[in-house]
């Protein structure tokens, strides 16, 4: 009884797992598209910025914490994007999504790049500004 709960509670949770990843992929199409306002445009970029990118507000080994942000700040980006966006083309980058996914999953290695560059950017923006407080 027990293992069966388990084991639809774990259905579940993978079923909205890989409609979060689709909507993800759905904003990212979305953000590419002309139908959509600046606004969100701009809002969707963040959510999938911060969504794939491998650095997180609150790093993951921070027992609790570290899952917190995934678990709750993608999916509340995610709602607020979608929210900001024009339903009928959110329906069909939603389509355009299932159907790279079915396909198999899509591989941006320069979108990766970039995100990586901003990264990298920052941490040497944050690091410029801690020596010059430091040797002030």
């Amino acid at each position: 009884m027990v293992a069966d709960f388990a084991r639809r509670l774990l259905r579940r949770w993978k079923a909205r797992a890989q409609a979060l990843q689709d909507d993800v992929y759905a904003l990212y199409l979305a953000y590419r598209h002309a139908g959509v306002p600046w606004y969100a445009k701009a809002w969707a970029l963040v959510v999938v910025a911060y969504a794939f990118s491998p650095i997180d507000l609150v790093p993951d080994f921070i027992p609790v914490l570290g899952y917190l942000d995934d678990l709750v700040l993608v999916p509340l980006g995610v709602a607020l994007a979608i929210w900001l966006i024009p339903p009928a083309v959110m329906e069909e980058c939603r389509a355009k999504a299932r159907r790279v996914r079915e396909a198999g999953r899509p591989t941006n290695w320069t979108a990766g790049a970039i995100i990586l560059l901003l990264w990298l950017m920052l941490l040497a923006i944050t690091a410029k500004a801690i020596w010059s407080a430091i040797h002030q």
